[in-house]
Parts: structure tokens; sequence; C-alpha cells
């Protein structure tokens, strides 16, 4: 039985990321490792209906309440999905995960970083990823990426996003072993080509 891996990728809304993660799950299938997609907010079930709240509903929500819903989903794709494919050896590819909460609510939202990150821990049980892919780019070539068809997240302004980015890019100078940092300015292709650089070295 293969190694169980964990693998998030990250990035400001419009980066790229979802596109890069169905590519590399794609790859590997082709060289016949079991994968498993998630995703947070809304992994499945539960998930689904957190994830529903956090983008869609369109009365007040506090800052601190958006950081527990996050949390609360997170805890649950941990615990029934995350943990027990990666018992199974399978490699988990999940959009979004713990970063993503130090980023939009810590630098973003301007929360306690460590007491996110604490929570952080709290939710997952401890569990980290091996690998997180930060994708990289520019704000005004995300907002254009997005489009006019904004959820709540993503209505957020340039002024936010640019702290998203640049908590992103801090978190990475912290831990360069897990984080690594991709340029997504560039093509679909190159990019696919600088995430299977990183990836084959955790594989092969």
């Amino acid at each position: 039985m293969q190694k169980g891996l964990f693998i998030t990728f990250e990035g400001a809304d419009g980066c790229g990321k979802t596109t890069q993660l169905n590519l590399l799950k794609d790859y590997l299938t082709k060289k016949h490792f079991d994968v498993v997609l998630t995703r947070e907010p809304g992994g499945k079930g539960l998930g689904e209906k957190i994830r529903e709240i956090l983008l869609n509903y369109d009365g007040e929500v506090s800052n601190r309440c958006e950081s527990f819903l996050f949390l609360a989903d997170r805890a649950q794709n941990v615990d029934v999905i995350v943990n027990p494919a990666i018992k199974q050896g399978k490699i988990v590819l999940c959009d979004r995960h713990t970063d993503s909460s130090v980023a939009y609510q810590g630098y973003g939202r301007g929360l306690d970083i460590e007491q996110i990150k604490t929570l952080n821990n709290l939710a997952t049980g401890g569990k980290q990823p091996d690998l997180t892919l930060v994708f990289d780019v520019d704000i005004e070539t995300s907002m254009k990426r997005v489009g006019s068809h904004k959820d709540r997240m993503e209505s957020s302004g340039i002024e936010f996003f640019n702290r998203v980015r640049n908590g992103y890019l801090e978190l990475a100078k912290q831990e360069p072993d897990r984080i690594k940092v991709v340029d997504s300015t560039k093509s679909i292709e190159d990019v696919h080509k600088q995430v299977l650089d990183i990836i084959n070295k955790y594989i092969n």
C-alpha cells in the first residue's frame, strides 16, 4: 500500500489553484495513485451546508463568526474525509485548509493570528499538511479572473486581498519546508509544470 499524503492548495481567489488541483489529480491517477479530492469549506454533506452559509449568506456575518464557521467545516473535513483516506494510503488533495484561515481571517480581517493558529490546531487535532502549494498572482490579475459575479468572500475588495496575498507570502517564509510558492501568473501549462517539479520530489 502506498504511503498516504496530504497536499493542500492555497492562494487568493482567482489564483488558479482549483484548475491545478484537478490537473494534478489527473496526473497522479494516470500514475496509478489513489487520489481523493476535497475542499474547504464544503467537503461533502455537512460541509456543503456550511459552505453555502459562508459564501452566499446575505446578512451580517461577524469576523469571529466567519472564522468559527470555517473551523467547524475544517474539523468535519479532517475527521470524515482526510484522516480516513490517508490511513488507507491515499493521496488527499485539498482545495484550501488551515493557511486560508490565517491568510484571510488573520492577515485579511485582522484577527489575532496566533489565536487562529491555536484554533486551527484544535480543529485538525494537530494534523498538518505534508505539502502546501501557494499559487501567487497579483491582485489585479486575480480580480480579472474572478470576474463580475462574486460571492461574499470575493467581494471583500482589493486592499483586503492585498493583505491576504502578503499573508500567504509571509507564511511561506515562515515554513519554507512545507509551503512552496508557485508563480501563477504564467500559462496553465507552465504552472502545471511548476507543480509537477515540486510534487515529483514527494512521490518518486
